[in-house]
């Protein structure tokens, strides 16, 4: 970037092994430099305040809070912050999620490092980037129906080891209305049983154990 500033990042992850990765392979380019690293929420939300940085990598899992959460909290102070999520999850329902909150990147951590750069570059530049494998993921589920928030509640309780009639009294519906839903959340999953239902949840990012 011949005559111009370098693009200034913020590098957001709980790993410091991550952190200093990233940096050594940013700061290894003459048109992109870190500015400042975070290992939470709360100090990726202070750090951007204090640098205000061109493009943030935020890593979707933190200690704290999610890191899409962070994003908000970010976004909500500065409409025009450029976030790239950084994760090793290909969740379609976290993908949507981060896109729809205003990410302009969604990236894997495998990902090689010239595409990162590049991804950088790129969300600079005003584009939205999202690596092959999370638009694969995307195009995967395009058609599906979305679990409702009372499916996936009910599916959490089954998550924790509950029976039907304790999800029942705990949800203060009839024992019935619980093995409807199941049966919903299992045809919408596309899953046999209900361990199977919890871990497409959890592997699409529809919930967390």
């Amino acid at each position: 970037m011949t005559g111009q500033d370098p693009i200034r990042v913020l590098c957001v992850d709980d790993h410091p092994f991550m952190r200093e990765g990233l940096s050594a392979i940013i700061n290894s380019q003459a048109d992109i430099k870190v500015v400042a690293n975070a290992a939470t929420g709360a100090e990726a939300v202070e750090r951007f305040r204090e640098h205000q940085p061109d493009v943030t990598l935020m890593d979707l899992r933190l200690p704290d809070m999610s890191g899409i959460d962070v994003m908000f909290a970010i976004r909500t102070e500065f409409s025009e912050a450029r976030v790239i999520m950084l994760t090793t999850s290909e969740g379609d329902i976290e993908i949507q999620r981060a896109l729809r909150g205003g990410a302009r990147g969604y990236m894997l951590k495998s990902t090689a490092p010239q595409n990162l750069l590049d991804a950088i570059r790129q969300v600079y530049a005003g584009k939205t980037i999202v690596s092959p494998e999370a638009a694969s993921q995307l195009v995967e589920h395009m058609g599906d129906q979305p679990l409702t928030s009372r499916e996936v509640e009910v599916l959490r309780h089954v998550a924790g080891g509950n029976r039907n009639r304790d999800i029942a009294e705990t949800l203060s519906i009839s024992e019935e209305t619980v093995k409807v839903h199941l049966k919903h959340i299992m045809d919408k999953l596309g899953a046999s049983d209900r361990t199977q239902a919890i871990a497409i949840a959890v592997r699409r990012g529809i919930m967390e154990l």
